[in-house]
């Protein structure tokens, strides 16, 4: 499981750190990919795997999942962290989240979430919670 918020610079190649406690339950390989909200997404090979999965089962008749699994999937890349505790982010990625040099990543339970500092802090604004926490717990994730 991933937890906490880390910043962290994308330097001139591309390259950004990947916090150590990140960096071991991410394992040697895994996929970074365009998230919801305009960040990215970072899984591990083992969950990307079940995503994968699960999509298989999902007909191709139906109009949204054939667009969700073009936006998810054509973007995504296989990455590793190089000695010095980065991985390099790929172009069309960096543009989508509008990485250009301050980094929000942040362990969201299953996944890494990385953000540009000003998403980040624009979506951090946390005045609606009481309302966001009632509809989870229609959900049944009462806490």
């Amino acid at each position: 499981m991933f937890m906490g918020e880390y910043n962290h610079t994308v330097d001139a190649k591309g390259r950004l750190i990947v916090p150590a406690k990140f960096r071991e339950s991410l394992g040697e390989e895994f996929v970074v990919t365009k998230g919801l909200d305009g960040c990215l997404f970072v899984y591990p090979m083992e969950e990307w795997k079940n995503i994968e999965e699960k999509f298989r089962n999902i007909p191709l008749t139906t109009k949204d999942a054939r667009k969700f699994s073009r936006f998810f999937f054509s973007g995504a890349a296989a990455c590793e962290v190089d000695k010095q505790g980065r991985i390099l982010i790929p172009t069309v990625l960096r543009e989508f989240a509008d990485l250009q040099k301050e980094a929000v990543l942040a362990g969201v339970f299953n996944r890494i979430e990385i953000w540009s500092k000003e998403r980040w802090q624009d979506e951090s604004e946390y005045d609606d919670m009481d309302e966001v926490a009632e509809h989870m717990a229609e959900l049944g994730l009462g806490i």
